[in-house]
């Protein structure tokens, strides 16, 4: 087996439950996306959040902030 699925095969059994269905919801979406060779359309959850602090940071010092 990959390691990294033995890794999280070990990880699914020591994460509490509800943080273990959450990242099996996850990689059951990627595997979807992978299968239908959409993966590169899916949102890089860095980058938005990336995003999301700019414009934190710009309503909080009263700019404006436009992509």
């Amino acid at each position: 087996m990959d390691g990294l699925a033995e890794e999280l095969d070990t990880k699914l059994l020591t994460w509490k439950p509800q943080t273990a269905t959450q990242v099996r919801e996850r990689v059951a979406e990627i595997i979807e996306l992978a299968d239908d060779e959409l993966l590169e359309m899916m949102r890089s959850r860095t980058l938005e959040q990336e995003v999301l602090d700019l414009l934190d940071e710009s309503a909080a010092s009263g700019g404006s902030f436009t992509l």
